[in-house]
C-alpha cells in the first residue's frame, strides 16, 4: 500500500470524497439537515412538538385523545448519551413516555431498551424524593427528613473551614458516570481543590493509556459506515461504549459489504454476526496484532508515505538502532526485524488459534485499502496486567495499513467529540496524592480503586467526601475495604451520597441528596460517535414544558417531583455558601454574566455557552427566529461539523500561529511549535502547554496529534523517561492470568467478570422494571470440556477461589465460551442491608457476618427477589427470583503499574460447593486483600520525570492544575510507599 494519493502531504486538509450517509429518520417536517419523506412519519413534526395530540393506547377501541408537549432531552442510561424525546402530558404534566430524538446526528432517533426504561426510573416508587440525614451509625438504616438549607449550610462550612485551614484535598468529589463535560471539573477549579475522582480505572484506563502513547488522544473514534474491515476487541452490535450510534453503522458498514471480525472469547450476540471470530486465551491479544504488524511489514502492504510523514520514525532509530543510517528506508528495515519474531505460529501458540485463522485475518487487514475501523475501550485492556498493550497495537497496524483518519478508517476521539467551556475556567496548583499517587504517574486517570486502602496506611484522610452516580462497594473490587474506610469517621469525616436512587454505597451515607435522572437535570454531553461532531443538551423536560406553558419556575426542584434537584443549581447554591462575601474568590465563578454581582441562573449558564462556545448554533438559532437557548430546548442537540477527516493535516489558523516559534533541529522535538508558557500557565486537558502543531520535513505546518513530537510515537520518549524504555514501543506483556499461569488440572480457570448485557446498566437499572423482567438471572458460563473435567452441569453450584476469598456462583454449560475460561457478567448481583433501603426490583435482602474475626467477611442471601406492594401494581407482579451474585466484593485490587487499570480477569480455582454454601455467598478476607494490594504496588517504579516533573504534561487529567504543580519544588520529594523501591529521576527529554 505504497500509493501517495490517499494522503495528501501539502499541509492543507485534503478533501474526502463525501460518504453516503442514511437519511435521518424523517419527522414530517425537516430537522436540521434531516432529509424528508412524505409518504413516512415515524415521529410527530416538529411543528407539533410544542401540541401533539395522541389516542391513550390503554383505552382502546374507546379514542381518548390527549394532548402533549414533545421535548427532547439526552438519555443518561449508559455513556453514548443518545436523543430522547419525552411526552409531557399537558393536563398533569405527567411524562408519559420517552422515545427516541429524530434531530440527534449521533443514535439519529433510535434508541436501546434502556432510553424507554427511563420512564421507569422516573415513576419508581421506591426513588428518593427528599433529602435525607443519618441519625445513627454508618449502615445503621437510620435516617430522618432534613431541609436543604440545613444540609448545605453543614456541608459548606465544613468545606469553608478545609479550605480556609489549607486541607483542600481533603474535599472529594467522586464520580461514576459523569453524564456531562466539564461542568464539576470547574467546580472543582473554583474551589481550588484537586479532588476530582473517577471510575476510569474500573472502566478503560488500559485502552486510554495504550492509545494516548500514540497520538495524545485516548479512544478511538471508527468510522464503522464506511469501512472495509471491522475489528472489534468489543461486543460492540449489543454493548461496549458507544454501542447504539455505533452498532447502527456497524450494521450500515456490513450492508455495504464490510468484513466484520470479532476478538472475544465469548461467544457474544455481536461475534454471533462476525464473518470472523476469535477465541483467543485471555490476554494474548495483543501477540495476534503484532503477528498482522509482523505480517504488513514483512509484505510491505503498508503506507508508506503516511509512516514517513507521521511516525517519529527518527527517534524509533535513534534509541533502538543508533547505529543504523538514518533514512526511513533503514527505519522499515529495522522496524521488521524488530518485529520478525512474532510470526502466525508465535501468535497461535500463545492465543491457542489455529495459525490459519490468525493469518486469515491478517489478509483481510492488508486488504482493507486504508478502510480498517477498530475498536478497543474495555474488554482485553481492562482485564489484563499490560492490557494497554493490546490498544497500542491495534493502533500498530491502524498505522500501518493507513487507516487513522480516513474515510472508513478510525479517528481519534478528540477529533469527534466537543466541549463548551463555561464563562471562565478557573484554575489551581495543588497536587492530590491520593488521587495521583507517585507511584503511578502515567494513570489514565485518578487512582480511585486504591483509595481506601491509601486511607489504611495512613496516607491521608477525606473531610468532605461526595459520591455522585457512584457505587464503589458494589462496582469496585475489594468492597468489604471500602465498607471498612466509609464507617471509620476517623477515615471519612462526611460522606455526601448525591443519587436518584438507593445504593449499597448510599447506605453507609451521611448525607443522602435526591438528584434528578435525565429528564430532570441540565447538562451538556458530547461524544465521538461517528465522523462528525455533535452537542446534546440534556434538559429537565417538566420544567421547560411548565416554562413554555407560562408556568412560573424557581429552580428545577419545582418541576421535580418530591424535592428531587438537579447538580449544577446544586453547585451554585453550594458555591455561594461557601463563600457567602466572596472574599475566598469563590463566589465570583459563580456570578451570572448578565446580571453582575448576583448569582447564576442554571439558563444564564447556558445561555451563555450557547451564545459564545458553540460554533454556528446563532447562524442556526437565526434562520428559525430563535436564540440560541431556545433552539437548544427545541431540539437537545446541534450539529457542530460533519464529514470531519484527516485533523492532523489541519492547517493553522492565524491565532494559532500568532507567536508560535518551531523547536530548534537540535531539540528532543524539533519542528514542534510552541507559544510562549510560564508555570502559572494551565495545560490543556491533553496536550503540552504552548504546543499548536508540527513543522514537517517538506515545510508543511499542520497541527498534528497532541503527543509531545505531535507526531504519531511509535518510539515513546515518554515511557523511556518515566523508567520503562523496554515498553516504549508496541509489545506483547504476558497477562497475569495467561495460560502459563493457569493450572487446568488442579481446578484453575480464568474468570472474565466485566461481559455487559445489553439491558442494563451499571448499578442504576435496578430501578427500571422492564429492564430487570429482560435480564434477570446470573447464570456463570463454562465450557463443556471444563465442566466435565470438574463433574458438574447446568444449575449446579460450584465454589470460585480468589485470591482474598471466594464466591458461589450457579453453573451455565455452553459451547458459547472457550474452554479455560469462565464468565460471569458485571450487572447482578446488587443487595440490600435494610429492607427500605434499596430497589426491590432488583436487590435481595442480606447480612453481612465476621465468623472469623473482625477482618473476615460474608455476605449471605436471607431471600431473593420477591413481589412487594406499592405505588405501582406492577411491583406485585414480580416473577423472577435471581439477585445474582456480587463477584467484585472477592476481587482484589490489582491496578496495573503502567496505566493503573483495574485487571479484571481472574485466576480463580473451581470446586464443587462446600456444605453449607449457600448461592451467592461471597467471603473475603480483608487482611489478606491488604497484603495483595501491597503485591501490586511494589510492582511498580515509583520516579520523577526530567526536570522533577511528577507527571507528563501531555496525559489527560480531569481538573488539570497549574504546571507548576507538575514539578516537585526544589528539596521536595513526593511520598513513595512502595516497598523497596526508591524514588529515581527519568533522563532528559
Amino acid at each position: 500500500m505504497t500509493e501517495t494519493a490517499r494522503h495528501d502531504t501539502t499541509g492543507a486538509a485534503p478533501t474526502a470524497p463525501a460518504p453516503t450517509t442514511p437519511a435521518t429518520p424523517a419527522v414530517g417536517h425537516p430537522l436540521p439537515g434531516a432529509r424528508t419523506h412524505e409518504h413516512l412519519r415515524n415521529y410527530p413534526p416538529v411543528s407539533e412538538w410544542d401540541h401533539h395530540v395522541a389516542y391513550d393506547a390503554k383505552a382502546h377501541p374507546r379514542k381518548v385523545p390527549h394532548s402533549y408537549m414533545l421535548v427532547p432531552t439526552t438519555c443518561f442510561n449508559c455513556e453514548s448519551a443518545c436523543g430522547l424525546l419525552a411526552y409531557v402530558d399537558k393536563d398533569d404534566l405527567s411524562v408519559k413516555k420517552v422515545e427516541g430524538n429524530p434531530a440527534h446526528p449521533g443514535s439519529r432517533g433510535r434508541n436501546c431498551a434502556k432510553g424507554p426504561a427511563t420512564i421507569n426510573q422516573i415513576d419508581d416508587p421506591e426513588r428518593i424524593l427528599h433529602p435525607l440525614r443519618r441519625t445513627g451509625e454508618r449502615g445503621g438504616g437510620q435516617w430522618e427528613r432534613v431541609s436543604w438549607d440545613d444540609a448545605l449550610d453543614d456541608i459548606a462550612a465544613r468545606i469553608r473551614a478545609a479550605i480556609t485551614e489549607g486541607r483542600n484535598e481533603e474535599v472529594a468529589y467522586h464520580v461514576g458516570r459523569p453524564g456531562e463535560d466539564g461542568f464539576a471539573e470547574r467546580v472543582l477549579q473554583a474551589w481550588g481543590v484537586d479532588g476530582h475522582n473517577s471510575h476510569t480505572q474500573v472502566c478503560s484506563s488500559g485502552a486510554r493509556f495504550g492509545q494516548t502513547l500514540w497520538g495524545g488522544f485516548d479512544r478511538p473514534s471508527p468510522d464503522h459506515a464506511h469501512a472495509k474491515v471491522i475489528l472489534l476487541f468489543s461486543s460492540h452490535l449489543e454493548t461496549g461504549h458507544y454501542f447504539n450510534p455505533h452498532a447502527q453503522r456497524i450494521m450500515e458498514g456490513k450492508q455495504a459489504g464490510a468484513k466484520l471480525v470479532v476478538v472475544d472469547p465469548r461467544m457474544s450476540n455481536t461475534a454471533s454476526h462476525a464473518d470472523v471470530w476469535l477465541a483467543p486465551w485471555p490476554g494474548s491479544e495483543a501477540a495476534m496484532l503484532l503477528a498482522i504488524a509482523s505480517y504488513l511489514l514483512r509484505t510491505r502492504q503498508i503506507d508508506e508515505p503516511y509512516l514517513r510523514r507521521w511516525f517519529n520514525w527518527d527517534v524509533y532509530l535513534r534509541e533502538r538502532h543508533p547505529s543504523a543510517e538514518p533514512t526511513f528506508e533503514s527505519f522499515l528495515d529495522c522496524i521488521e526485524a524488530d518485529y520478525a519474531g512474532y510470526t502466525f505460529e508465535f501468535a497461535a501458540a500463545e492465543t491457542q488459534v489455529p495459525v490459519e485463522r490468525i493469518e486469515e485475518v491478517a489478509r483481510l487487514v492488508a486488504g482493507c485499502d486504508g478502510k480498517l475501523a477498530a475498536h478497543i475501550w474495555r474488554s482485553a485492556a481492562a482485564g489484563n496486567y499490560g492490557g494497554w498493550q493490546v490498544a497500542r497495537s491495534m493502533w500498530f497496524v491502524l498505522a500501518l495499513t493507513g487507516s487513522i483518519g480516513g474515510v472508513g478508517g478510525t479517528q481519534p476521539n478528540g477529533w469527534n467529540k466537543f466541549i463548551p467551556h463555561g464563562p471562565d475556567v478557573p484554575a489551581h496548583a495543588n497536587w492530590n496524592e491520593l488521587a495521583w499517587p507517585a507511584e503511578y504517574p502515567m494513570s489514565c486517570n485518578e487512582m480511585s480503586i486504591l483509595l481506601p486502602h491509601f486511607l489504611q496506611e495512613g496516607r491521608g484522610r477525606m473531610d468532605v467526601y461526595f459520591s455522585r452516580v457512584f457505587n464503589p462497594i458494589w462496582t469496585y473490587p475489594d468492597g468489604f475495604t471500602w465498607m471498612k474506610a466509609l464507617t471509620d469517621p476517623e477515615k471519612v469525616g462526611l460522606h455526601v451520597a448525591l443519587t436518584p436512587t438507593w445504593s449499597e454505597t448510599a447506605e453507609f451515607a451521611d448525607y443522602v441528596l435526591p438528584m434528578g435522572h435525565s429528564t430532570e437535570r441540565h447538562d451538556t454531553q458530547s461524544y465521538e460517535t461517528h465522523a462528525a461532531k455533535w452537542l446534546g443538551f440534556r434538559q429537565p423536560v417538566r420544567r421547560v414544558a411548565m416554562e413554555k406553558m407560562g408556568m412560573p419556575v424557581g429552580d428545577t426542584r419545582d418541576a421535580n417531583p418530591g424535592e428531587v434537584w438537579e447538580e449544577n443549581e446544586l453547585w451554585f447554591e453550594l458555591s455561594w455558601r461557601i463563600d457567602p462575601d466572596g472574599s475566598m474568590g469563590i463566589r465570583k465563578h459563580f456570578e451570572s454574566p448578565y446580571r453582575p454581582g448576583e448569582k447564576i441562573t442554571v439558563d444564564e449558564y447556558y445561555r451563555w455557552i450557547f451564545e459564545n462556545r458553540v460554533p454556528g448554533l446563532k447562524e442556526k438559532a437565526d434562520a428559525e427566529g430563535l436564540t440560541p437557548l431556545e433552539y437548544m430546548r427545541r431540539y437537545g442537540v446541534v450539529e457542530v461539523a460533519e464529514k470531519l477527516y484527516r485533523q492532523d493535516e489541519r492547517a493553522l489558523t492565524d491565532t494559532e500561529l500568532d507567536g508560535a516559534v518551531p523547536d530548534g533541529p537540535d531539540s528532543a522535538t524539533p519542528g514542534v511549535l510552541r507559544k510562549p508558557t510560564d508555570l502559572d500557565s494551565v495545560p490543556p486537558l491533553i496536550g503540552e502547554a504552548g504546543a499548536v502543531g508540527v513543522r514537517h520535513d517538506d515545510g508543511t505546518v499542520t497541527a498534528g496529534w497532541l503527543t509531545p513530537s505531535r507526531k504519531l510515537e511509535v518510539y515513546s520518549p515518554t515511557m523511556r523517561d518515566w523508567g520503562w524504555e523496554e515498553h516504549a514501543t508496541p509489545g506483547y506483556i504476558r497477562s497475569h492470568v495467561a495460560a502459563s499461569e493457569i493450572d487446568l488440572a488442579a481446578g484453575d480457570l480464568v474468570l472474565v467478570p466485566t461481559f455487559r448485557l445489553p439491558t442494563l446498566i451499571h448499578t442504576r437499572s435496578g430501578n427500571a422494571k422492564y429492564l430487570n423482567e429482560i435480564s434477570n438471572s446470573h447464570p456463570m458460563w463454562l465450557n463443556s470440556v471444563d465442566a466435565a473435567r470438574h463433574g458438574v452441569a447446568t444449575g449446579d453450584l460450584v465454589r470460585l477461589n480468589t485470591s482474598i476469598g471466594y464466591l458461589v456462583a450457579r453453573v451455565w454449560v455452553t459451547e458459547g465460551i472457550r474452554p479455560g475460561v469462565c464468565a460471569l457478567s458485571h450487572h447482578m448481583g446488587r443487595w440490600r442491608l435494610h429492607d427500605t433501603e434499596g430497589s426491590r426490583w432488583s436487590q435481595g435482602l442480606v447480612d453481612i457476618t465476621h465468623p472469623d474475626g473482625p477482618d473476615s467477611h460474608l455476605l449471605r442471601y436471607k431471600g431473593g427477589i420477591e413481589p412487594f406492594s406499592s405505588d405501582d401494581p406492577d411491583s406485585e407482579r414480580i416473577w423472577w427470583k435471581d439477585p445474582g451474585v456480587h463477584q467484585n466484593l472477592a476481587f482484589a485490587v490489582q491496578p496495573d503499574p503502567w496505566s493503573g487499570m483495574q485487571c479484571w480477569l481472574q485466576k480463580v480455582r473451581l470446586e464443587k460447593a462446600h456444605a453449607g454454601d449457600q448461592y451467592g455467598d461471597v467471603y473475603v478476607d480483608t487482611a489478606r486483600s491488604m497484603e495483595v494490594y501491597r503485591e501490586w504496588l511494589a510492582k511498580t517504579r515509583p520516579m520523577l520525570g526530567p526536570g522533577g516533573q511528577r507527571r507528563p504534561e501531555f496525559l489527560m487529567r480531569p481538573v488539570k492544575p497549574r504546571r507548576r504543580a507538575f514539578r516537585v519544588d526544589g528539596d521536595g520529594q513526593p511520598p513513595f510507599h512502595s516497598p523497596g523501591t526508591a524514588p529515581a529521576e527519568g533522563g532528559t527529554s
